[in-house]
């Protein structure tokens, strides 16, 4: 018999002729505008650009559809007595303006909150500062490779809630969710991941704690039978663990849990009870770094139910890895380049930094999201021969290494550049055979680039015209 998606089936009854509105028109919420229209919802958009800026391909169909639209920086102000409103991720839930509409009953909400809530199947979410993309991606793909329907979405991939249609009970979905997308959820992933938690994103959360609230919504409305992996060695994520009712299972690379997924001696290993069985040697694995290792603990961990272990490994043996994430783009002249693009934290490029056992020469620097980079200081000075900065944070970045050369009396070679091809040219310039360049910001990209992959792939295209 075809499965049919009661809760999907009464929410389009519900939205039929109700007052919707979509607030920022970005990746997320495009699909509801054919959505809501197809299912005769009275439609509103909202966009803090203004009309000009926004799309043609876009502003075509909001003609088209009839719909009213308000942008511009006030746009909200045009915010009054909604039925439902779908926030873009970008859109914090604490504006004034949804915290009054939704006092006076409105349901504010996100595409990917309102997936999950009428998601017939299990979900997989994965959170944390660093290391969501490649551990999302390698859940995905050990999914997909052993005989599950799976849909991949979240902070990637296809935005699902206008899939849900497609979705059945035995199917697997599995998201990336950032913090923004967390910050008023109010239902969690049958399976949840936190990778770590570290600053992160501090220029738009209110504090560091609103920031930790966030994550650990990602376990805050699990039950007794779903399950939290948890990263052992950082201590915030550990600490989780004693405010859960759910199931918890740990990783770690520095401690010997005596249950859990750990990284010992380069192998992957799982232990229950103070046994540990070798599942993995890292020499076999294609991705590099520890960090890396931790991912594929992660994603061993979370498909552990669904999938047999040595079938799993099968396919970890096979992951090249993901776009912008210590990706290789050359080697000339004996010198390797990378491209590290998606690391917009410092915690990101330390990692980076310590996936190689060769001398580097770093490109840093980008978008200031008010974090500190004292802690990259030290791997700096430790495995960098020369270093490369642009972008807004070069200068704090400057002075946090100028200050650890003091403190070690220890000269590297600092430029200050002004532009990717300025950094890739000194690069080239100073590069010697058996060294790494490695492109890894450690910053947004949002002052030079219009996003992380815009800057790699700009990146990857100076590097092969070399």
């Amino acid at each position: 018999m075809e499965y049919i998606n009661k809760k999907l089936e009464d929410f389009d009854e519900y939205i039929r002729y109700r007052k919707i509105a979509i607030i920022g028109l970005g990746v997320s919420n495009i699909p509801l505008l054919d959505y809501m229209y197809q299912r005769k919802a009275n439609v509103t958009v909202f966009d803090d650009r203004e009309q000009q800026d926004i799309p043609d391909k876009i502003m075509d169909k909001i003609m088209l559809y009839k719909y009213d639209f308000s942008f511009g920086k006030n746009c909200l102000k045009k915010l009054k007595n909604f039925n439902i409103i779908f926030r873009s991720p970008s859109c914090m839930p604490t504006k004034k303006e949804l915290i009054e509409e939704e006092s006076r009953g409105s349901i504010v909400t996100t595409e990917i909150e309102m997936m999950m809530k009428m998601c017939p199947c299990k979900i997989i979410g994965i959170t944390g500062s660093d290391g969501k993309t490649t551990t999302s991606t390698l859940i995905y793909t050990i999914l997909k490779e052993n005989g599950y329907n799976t849909y991949l979405g979240g902070n990637i991939g296809t935005p699902l809630f206008t899939k849900l249609s497609e979705i059945k009970p035995d199917d697997v979905v599995v998201l990336e969710l950032s913090s923004f997308q967390l910050m008023d959820m109010k239902i969690s992933p049958n399976i949840g991941v936190i990778t770590n938690i570290t600053p992160n994103h501090l220029n738009i959360h209110k504090d560091y704690q609103e920031y930790i609230n966030a994550k650990k919504n990602i376990f805050k409305y699990q039950n007794e039978n779903d399950i939290i992996i948890l990263n052992y060695d950082n201590e915030i994520t550990r600490n989780c663990a004693k405010e859960t009712i759910s199931q918890v299972e740990f990783f770690s690379s520095k401690t010997k849990l005596e249950n859990g997924f750990i990284v010992d001696e380069k192998i992957i290993k799982e232990c229950r009870d103070n046994i540990r069985k070798h599942i993995l040697d890292t020499k076999d694995i294609i991705l590099k770094g520890v960090h890396n290792y931790e991912n594929v603990s992660i994603a061993l961990a979370a498909t552990k139910t669904l999938v047999d272990t040595e079938k799993a490994t099968e396919t970890i043996k096979k992951f090249n890895g993901v776009e912008h994430r210590l990706e290789f783009v050359k080697e000339i002249n004996g010198v390797k380049w990378y491209n590290d693009s998606a690391s917009s934290s410092p915690t990101r490029t330390i990692s980076g930094i310590n996936a190689f056992d060769e001398e580097i020469i770093l490109i840093a620097g980008g978008y200031d999201k008010n974090l500190d980079y004292t802690p990259l200081a030290k791997p700096i000075l430790e495995k960098v021969k020369i270093l490369l900065l642009i972008g807004q944070t070069s200068g704090k970045i400057f002075e946090a290494v100028k200050q650890e050369m003091e403190n070690q009396k220890k000269d590297i070679k600092i430029y200050m550049c002004d532009t990717l091809q300025e950094t890739i040219n000194l690069a080239n310039k100073n590069a010697k055979p058996g060294q790494i360049v490695l492109f890894s910001p450690g910053s947004a990209s949002f002052d030079m680039f219009k996003n992380a992959y815009d800057r790699g792939n700009q990146f990857k295209n100076l590097v092969n015209k070399l």
